[in-house]
């Protein structure tokens, strides 16, 4: 079992795990807000919702891009972390609706500040905030029950039987109808816990 089939209560799309590279490639999936791989996933923040997480983490601090993917993750428990892509032409879209504007901060990265604006912005929507904050501290939760050693070795010995099996050439339509059974029973016995 990859984390695809408990994420899926949180919407999510991408994460640690979820596909083969660094924020938003690979093993991170696709983009943090569309597209990108993730074998079906869906996202875990649609455009606005994900505008308020950003704009958020700003008001906390003047934050970078690769802060902010940093951040995210962090809050996650390394679960999920939006892709550059997405962060920003998000980022992007909150300086052109006057919410974040580029910090005076030195250095080579380009930071943003919150805007007054964009304080008010987040006070109009505090309700709505603190859900999304829910959901990330909620996912890092899930992300730690899930993600035990006990539990891993099993699902690496499981995936190691089933190709071990599978592969052989002896395979056929009973076979596959057996194990197919063992597996199913195997998960509602877990669901029944």
């Amino acid at each position: 079992m990859g984390y695809g089939s408990w994420t899926e209560g949180f919407g999510m799309k991408e994460g640690p795990g979820f596909g083969h590279g660094r924020h938003g490639h690979g093993r991170h999936g696709g983009g943090g807000g569309g597209g990108g791989g993730g074998r079906g996933r869906r996202r875990l923040f649609d455009g606005g919702e994900l505008k308020l997480v950003l704009l958020r983490l700003i008001a906390d601090q003047p934050r970078h891009g690769y802060d902010l993917i940093r951040e995210v993750e962090e809050r996650t428990g390394g679960a999920y972390a939006p892709s550059p892509g997405v962060v920003y032409p998000t980022l992007t879209l909150l300086a052109d609706m006057g919410l974040i504007e580029e910090a005076s901060e030195g250095g080579s990265r380009k930071a943003f500040a919150i805007t007054g604006a964009g304080t008010a912005h987040l006070a109009e929507n505090e309700a709505d905030v603190k859900a999304l904050f829910e959901r990330l501290a909620s996912l890092s939760a899930m992300r730690e029950k899930t993600d035990g050693a006990p539990i891993r070795r099993a699902m690496g010995n499981m995936r190691q039987v089933l190709h071990d099996r599978l592969s052989r050439d002896d395979v056929d339509a009973e076979t596959l109808h057996q194990v197919a059974a063992i597996l199913d029973d195997a998960a509602q016995k877990i669901e029944r816990l």
